[in-house]
């Protein structure tokens, strides 16, 4: 009596097996999740609705969401939105960037060299868990008001996160591969960069997704201490005049981003990782 076999040819010559039959399991768990996301997010907005018109009933102390949407539309049509989000993001994407680069050669370096970590883990743990709050306003003394000391705290922000997860990831590289590898005749570099790289790739992505959040909050709080454009600095007005609205336009619109950009690169972690999602 024979067994079944565990991939099987259609008429047309595609194989059919346990990954293609799990495929629609996989979007229909994609789909659902997406419905989830959604009705949390209306039920949210519907909530803040009826606490800021039944409960509150104060512009003042909370605006609600049709307030909001209606200023947002405002300060879309006079260009005020647009250029205040233009500072913030030209502060975050260079922060990010340079701040995410340096922390997966730092993470790298101290994952393949012992006395490197040793040197530099005390400083890490120590910095991490610094107040970014309280030396803010140290590096707008140092860089001044302009665009440079907001990049310097986005930095702050977004290294640390990226240190530990590409050191994380590359330590938890599977010893049996690196071994392999060697086996074949690779050197250290194309065992690092062809087998331990690729391994840690999900952990970098989530360590980006990570200093996202980060770097948008060093954004702000950058610019709450001294900025002449911003959605910082779009806060810090409308709070000085309890002006809700433009406040919580300002929030949402650095919360949309936090939004897309972690969803994009979590599209990406799963891409990088799909064997994950392989039963």
């Amino acid at each position: 009596m024979g067994t079944e076999p565990l991939i099987k040819l259609t008429d047309d010559g595609r194989a059919n097996g346990p990954a293609e039959e799990g495929a629609p399991l996989l979007v229909r768990k994609s789909r659902i999740s997406r419905v989830r996301a959604w009705v949390a997010i209306i039920l949210g907005l519907v909530l803040w609705q009826v606490i800021a018109q039944w409960v509150v009933h104060n512009n003042a102390f909370l605006a609600s969401p049709v307030e909001v949407a209606r200023r947002g539309w405002e300060m879309l049509r006079d260009g005020q939105l647009w250029s205040n989000a233009g500072v913030s993001g030209e502060e975050f994407l260079l922060g990010f960037v340079l701040g995410s680069a340096a922390g997966v050669l730092i993470g790298a370096l101290m994952a393949v060299s012992d006395a490197v970590h040793d040197y530099l883990e005390p400083w890490i743990a120590a910095l991490y868990s610094a107040p970014i709050v309280a030396l803010a306003p140290l590096v707008i003394i140092w860089f001044g008001i302009g665009v440079s000391s907001k990049v310097v705290v986005v930095i702050f922000m977004v290294i640390f996160p990226m240190i530990i997860n590409t050191e994380a990831g590359l330590r938890a590289t599977d010893k049996r591969l690196t071994t392999a590898a060697l086996s074949f005749g690779a050197n250290a570099w194309q065992q690092f960069t062809t087998v331990s790289m690729p391994s840690a790739a999900p952990f970098v992505v989530a360590g980006l997704r990570l200093a996202v959040g980060r770097g948008l909050v060093g954004v702000v709080v950058g610019e709450l201490f001294g900025a002449r454009a911003g959605l910082g600095n779009v806060i810090t007005n409308a709070s000085n005049v309890f002006d809700m609205p433009t406040l919580f336009v300002a929030v949402v619109t650095l919360a949309l981003a936090g939004i897309i950009l972690t969803n994009l690169l979590q599209r990406w972690e799963r891409h990088l990782a799909s064997w994950r999602d392989i039963a």
